[in-house]
């Protein structure tokens, strides 16, 4: 997609201190631009050379933008999903924390790597070359839609910027948007009710930041009204928020830091290429010896 390089600079820099200020250990879990290791590109198209397209064709995020944008749809668009098998079977990830909507990218990578394994390891002296993910999905907050349409998913890539709550959202921006966030006319408040989608997410964003049980807050606001609702969220989005904007604020005056947090993701991202790159030599040295 076409981009400013300069603000493209500058939102990774940005996307790295979030990471960091929301609790990432730089030491435990690298951090990296991914066109930085050439080998999620070069994986990413060996994988294209085992996958079928009707694999591809069944993806439902594909189908839905592939509507919106009607002729204009794009080939990354529609091998995106091998690009993200790509990065996750890169590093042999046992579980990989994603939300409700990826799971079906998640099991398309399993299949991948099971094709995969199939074509090219079932010889018994053979090692298979990629483990297969299972899905690290959390209980609450699994799926948080957006606050204009209940029914879709909140997103940063959406055009209405009043569609999501931002991490590094200042606390009047965030008010505004959950006092224009869209509601129903209804008295009280309630969960999975498949006429509220609205009502549904908005208490589950208050459970994600407050880190109560559907119980707990149903005794609180089940007879509210959402003037009354709405700043109580607010608040306690704000607050949840406070510490992890603090410690962004805070990191952002640092940016040689955050360029060392970067280049050694590289160097560490780069080990794990040359440790894969070996691993498959190995396998083909099995195959022709066997």
């Amino acid at each position: 997609m076409p981009h400013d390089p300069k603000k493209l600079r500058q939102d990774t820099i940005e996307a790295v201190a979030t990471y960091l200020a929301a609790g990432v250990d730089p030491a435990k879990s690298k951090i990296f631009v991914q066109s930085h290791v050439s080998a999620h590109a070069e994986l990413t198209w060996l994988l294209n050379c085992i996958t079928p397209m009707n694999w591809l064709e069944r993806m439902i995020q594909y189908k839905e933008k592939a509507v919106k944008q009607g002729e204009n749809v794009g080939v990354g668009l529609f091998d995106y999903p091998v690009l993200m098998a790509a990065d996750i079977l890169l590093y042999q990830s046992d579980l990989v924390p994603v939300g409700e909507d990826q799971r079906q990218h998640l099991e398309l990578t399993r299949d991948i790597a099971r094709r995969f394994n199939d074509q090219f390891c079932k010889r018994k002296k053979v090692r298979r070359v990629f483990r297969e993910p299972e899905a690290l999905i959390v209980k609450e907050g699994a799926r948080v839609m957006s606050l204009v349409d209940g029914t879709s998913k909140m997103s940063k890539s959406a055009e209405n910027e009043n569609s999501r709550i931002g991490l590094t959202d200042e606390p009047d921006v965030i008010a505004r948007k959950i006092k224009k966030c869209k509601t129903d006319q209804l008295t009280g408040l309630e969960w999975d009710n498949p006429e509220r989608p609205e009502a549904t997410n908005l208490l589950n964003i208050y459970q994600s930041v407050t880190g109560m049980t559907q119980e707990e807050i149903l005794a609180e606001v089940s007879d509210m009204r959402w003037g009354s609702f709405k700043p109580l969220l607010t608040d306690a989005v704000i607050a949840h928020l406070q510490p992890i904007q603090e410690k962004y604020k805070e990191i952002m005056t640092d940016p040689a830091y955050l360029h060392s947090v970067l280049k050694e993701g590289q160097l560490a991202a780069d080990e794990v290429r040359q440790s894969l790159s070996a691993e498959e030599s190995s396998v083909q040295r099995e195959r022709l010896l066997d």
